[in-house]
């Protein structure tokens, strides 16, 4: 793939609740007219499109998003489509270009800073607490927990994956997604890691002494 020019023109598609991220994948199904406009250009062209996510309470867009492309392609009937796509770069809407038949902004491409100093240890501490974080959950409610054996220990490959698999917390998916500092990114991943863990902990006490109770 050709390496990106550092801005262009790109097709938008927004979306509520949903952040994508660098490396992820994302299946949509395309039924509105704009996007089935938009998928026609782009499916003809470099077969790739920002996702960007909007405001839950005010529907309007965030300014960064992710540049996905398109890898499936399947037509439906009523000229819906399936896609699947997978993010790759970040990018910061500069302007709308235009809305209509579908939107387009000018767009310049987001990039991590160099790291200043060696974040293996960082790393580690994320890895560490994922994995409490999955033990004491697994143990609470009485079912097999396993993590995927292909999690990412690059710094900024681990920070996308870890941000991807936040539930239920798109305003925090989004400000991950804007931070260009890694080590900062992987931080408040981590202090989000390790007060989940406390929390869990926490309960599990309180779930041995009520067992312990009543035997």
């Amino acid at each position: 793939m050709t390496t990106p020019l550092a801005v262009r023109e790109l097709p938008l598609f927004l979306l509520s609740g949903v952040v994508l991220f660098p490396r992820e994948v994302l299946p949509l199904h395309i039924f509105e007219y704009r996007y089935r406009i938009m998928l026609k250009t782009v499916l003809e062209t470099d077969q790739r499109f920002g996702v960007i996510s909007c405001d839950p309470e005010t529907g309007e867009p965030n300014t960064v998003g992710c540049c996905t492309e398109i890898l499936q392609h399947h037509s439906m009937e009523g000229d819906r489509s399936a896609i699947v796509t997978r993010g790759q770069q970040r990018f910061r809407v500069l302007n709308r270009v235009r809305d209509t038949p579908f939107c387009i902004g000018l767009v310049s491409w987001l990039e991590d800073a160099p790291p200043k100093a060696d974040l293996t240890d960082l790393v580690r501490n994320v890895h560490s607490a994922l994995g409490d974080v999955v033990k004491l959950s697994a143990k609470l409610s009485g079912k097999s927990f396993r993590l995927p054996e292909d999690i990412p220990f690059g710094p900024e490959e681990v920070s996308f994956w870890l941000a991807s698999r936040l539930d239920h917390a798109t305003a925090v998916q989004q400000h991950l997604l804007e931070i260009t500092d890694t080590a900062e990114r992987l931080q408040q991943e981590y202090a989000l890691l390790d007060k989940a863990r406390r929390q869990l902990a926490a309960r599990t006490v309180l779930k041995d002494l009520e067992q312990g109770t009543r035997n």
